[in-house]
């Protein structure tokens, strides 16, 4: 059998952690700052752990 591929869009917008969960970066982050508050644009610099739904999806295009 074939080797899998991996998916390189995914490849590039998630890491993975020591334990194996992944991190993603939050979306609304590229324009139009002037509209949001200094809080929420505090917030969405810090990366989040992929939800376990999502997690199960996203392996099956990371295999290791």
């Amino acid at each position: 059998m074939p080797k899998m591929k991996t998916h390189k869009g995914t490849q590039k917008r998630f890491k993975r952690t020591g334990s194996g969960k992944l991190k993603r970066s939050h979306a609304y982050t590229s324009h139009m700052f002037a509209n949001k508050s200094q809080k929420q644009k505090r917030k969405l610099r810090k990366s989040a752990v992929v939800s376990a739904g999502d997690q199960r999806r996203i392996d099956q295009m990371l295999p290791r």
